[in-house]
């Protein structure tokens, strides 16, 4: 039987590394790797030959931690994405509001916390351009929100109003409520917020699809299936994209773990996860929030966090889901199939999440539910080598991993420097044993890998001129992209998938350079020329 597609000419990244070697592919899966003379009885009249010319192929990126809908829509509303200035943020929502004076409700969001003093933007300076309409702009972490007076109007938040258990109203100096709402204080205002219809739904997710497979992006699993914060619920999106083929990605919904509820909710999640899975899109993972982000001082910390004097303060951050429940919850998931997606940022959050894997292997035996702990932004040395141990995946985002005012000014002066030297501990987790996938979490941040692989290997942002951020902690550069390839593959139970071996499905994607051959600073000046899903080309670069 011919082949209907046939690489040549070119490096490929097998599992046992780079190769000149060719693959063809037959319907959906690669049936044969090996030299190019040998693969060529394969290339009949219809067989498709891919001349490389030089560029590597190589296993169809997966993004381990995304939420692609609210990207979506957020790119189609007040976009602050970029801004790095308050009077760039202030003049975006400007421009924004005066085009779109149709709009009820001014939304959108992505702006940087290091745009503000203290990273906390006023209300004052969204009611000098929007003085009439309320303004709902979550933060680019999506952990904080900016309103301006007439939105805390009509959410009735006042100097009297108590903050929620799970969050924190920003005030002045006299506690009046000053326009940024963290955590569960974001629900006051964004449960008013109007919610996106199911066409908008489904169009931001077909968007940040096309989007995701320009960056080689063949698979993901989406972080948040469910209703959170006022953000919109992508299930009914992906559904239907699934049943009428237009879902051409491969996806693992995330349920959302409801943090105000207990173990009464997991029959919900039962019927949930047989309602959803359809097609190209399953829903057997459960997504629980564990703690917040450190640059609002609600990451949950084994030791209290530092003020700007560097004095110990009260706080040890925010337990979302109470730790002496987070094991019966997790030991029941477990037991009834569920993969456990743990947000995990803080080492008081890490070992919780680590504590209730434990306790479901104890009570369950060992099983195939591939649990992960995605952020991992502070890991105590004495729990890195229990990943290994549970077969726990550590789930990065790499390009969390660099020098920038958001970490140099938000970040370590408050977590002091014994801390701050246990960030993004990747290389410390890959040498302990531990299984590394790797996610963006767009939009918190941009969900190109090769950027990510980028930082993964060097610890600096991309053109960046800052120190390199813990330089023990940097992976090699084929450790790095098989964390965004086999290694999120295994965490979405994508076995077939992840790399590029006779029997394996199809999903591939072509670089314009080798970056094997190049300096490993010029590693995210690579692009994507074409990408694959099951033998079939979702992406192709203008003029290939």
């Amino acid at each position: 039987m011919y082949a209907d597609l046939l690489f040549t000419g070119g490096p490929v990244l097998t599992p046992e590394g780079p190769a000149d070697t060719a693959v063809a592919v037959t319907g959906e899966r690669i049936t044969a790797v090996g030299p190019a003379a040998g693969l060529r009885e394969l290339t009949g009249p219809r067989t498709e030959v891919v001349d490389l010319a030089g560029r590597l192929l190589l296993p169809g990126f997966q993004d381990a931690h995304v939420h692609p809908v609210p990207a979506g829509l957020e790119l189609s509303q007040c976009d602050l994405t970029g801004r790095r200035t308050a009077a760039e943020s202030v003049a975006a929502v400007r421009a924004y509001a005066k085009a779109h004076p149709e709009r009820v409700w001014i939304l959108g969001g992505g702006w940087s916390m290091e745009a503000f003093e203290g990273g906390t933007p006023t209300r004052e300076l969204l009611d000098s351009v929007v003085p009439d309409r309320p303004v709902y702009l979550p933060n680019r972490d999506h952990h904080g929100a900016w309103v301006n007076s007439r939105a805390l109007e009509l959410a009735g938040i006042d100097r009297d109003t108590p903050d929620p258990a799970d969050g924190r109203i920003e005030r002045d100096a006299s506690g009046v409520p000053s326009g940024t709402l963290q955590e569960g204080a974001m629900r006051l205002v964004g449960r008013l917020a109007p919610a996106a219809t199911p066409a908008d739904r489904l169009a931001a997710l077909l968007h940040a699809q096309r989007y995701l497979h320009a960056l080689g992006i063949t698979a993901w699993q989406d972080a948040l299936v469910g209703d959170f914060l006022g953000m919109d619920d992508p299930a009914q999106a992906y559904l239907t994209a699934a049943r009428d083929g237009s879902l051409t990605a491969r996806v693992v919904g995330a349920l959302w773990w409801d943090r105000a509820r207990g173990a009464e909710q997991i029959p919900e999640l039962v019927q949930k996860r047989a309602a959803l899975s359809h097609g190209r899109f399953r829903a057997g993972t459960v997504k629980l929030m564990l703690d917040g982000v450190a640059e609002n001082g609600t990451a949950a910390l084994l030791d209290p966090y530092l003020d700007k004097c560097g004095c110990a303060t009260a706080n040890r951050g925010k337990s979302f889901i109470d730790p002496e429940q987070l094991p019966k919850y997790v030991t029941e998931l477990d037991a009834l199939g569920f993969q456990c997606h743990f947000h995990a940022l803080g080492d008081r959050a890490v070992r919780d999440a680590l504590d209730a894997v434990a306790a479901a292997r104890a009570v369950n035996g060992p099983s195939d539910t591939r649990p992960h702990l995605a952020h991992l932004q502070v890991v105590h040395p004495a729990d890195v080598p229990r990943f290994a141990r549970l077969g726990a995946t550590a789930n990065i985002q790499a390009l969390w991993a660099a020098h920038e005012p958001q970490m140099d000014e938000l970040t370590i002066p408050f977590l002091g420097p014994e801390r701050a030297g246990r960030q993004y501990p990747f290389g410390s987790l890959l040498r302990s044993g531990a299984r590394l996938a790797a996610g963006s979490d767009w939009p918190v941040s941009s969900p190109d890998p090769v950027q990510g692989i980028h930082v993964a290997v060097n610890r600096v942002e991309p053109g960046g001129d800052a120190p390199v951020f813990l330089a023990g902690e940097r992976l090699g550069l084929r450790d790095a992209i098989t964390a965004y390839t086999a290694g999120s593959a295994y965490v979405n139970h994508l076995d077939d998938t992840g790399r590029v071996a006779a029997g394996a499905l199809a999903d591939l994607v072509v670089l314009d350079r080798d970056p094997f051959a190049g300096d490993p600073e010029d590693i995210a000046d690579a692009r994507v020329t074409h990408t694959y899903v099951g033998g079939a080309r979702v992406y192709s670069a203008q003029g290939d």
